[in-house]
């Protein structure tokens, strides 16, 4: 059976796993071939994921593949959160991230460059609606896209810092 079958197949308990959990499966990546490889599963809730569900994801998936044996080989299983920089995967995150700060790599240039900055202002048409930092809106059409991630925005922090200490809450 081909590599690419079994990757599939990996995937699709991963996510059947995660989701009858009762959490979002955000993605999977596996690096490596042989012993040492890294298996890593991100998941994530709209409250956020702490230590705890982490370990209750890694305890479930863990066990489902040791007994379906997709992976014939030792490997190591990390679960995570999607973190600050987050990977935008499913066309619903370009939508769902609507205001948020992105950062959107192409495989081929559009007006002359393959990295794009700026807020997504959603999905229309099969195109990334992406409003620039100067203003401009750009439709990046989806099948071009090679990886868009959140960026992490320091603008909105401050923000959100401000009206913490203006409401006199202390965290």
């Amino acid at each position: 059976m081909s590599k690419r079958v079994e990757r599939d197949r990996i995937r699709q308990l991963i996510q059947d796993v995660v989701e009858g959990l009762g959490y979002e499966f955000v993605d999977m990546e596996f690096k490596g071939g042989g012993n040492g490889s890294i298996l890593r599963i991100f998941i994530d809730k709209p409250a956020g994921i702490s230590h705890r569900d982490c370990e209750l994801v890694s305890e479930q998936a863990g066990t489902v593949l040791d007994v379906e044996d997709l992976i014939p080989f030792s490997y190591t299983l990390e679960v995570s959160s999607p973190g600050l920089n987050r990977k935008l995967v499913k066309e619903y995150d370009y939508t769902r991230f609507a205001g948020k700060l992105a950062k959107i790599q192409t495989r081929i240039p559009l007006r002359h460059q393959r990295v794009f900055k700026g807020r997504l202002r959603g999905l229309q048409d099969g195109n990334i609606r992406l409003e620039m930092l100067n203003g401009d809106l750009l439709d990046i059409p989806l099948d071009v896209v090679q990886e868009g991630r959140l960026e992490f925005d320091w603008e909105e922090e401050k923000a959100r810092g401000k009206s913490h200490e203006e409401n006199g809450s202390h965290e």
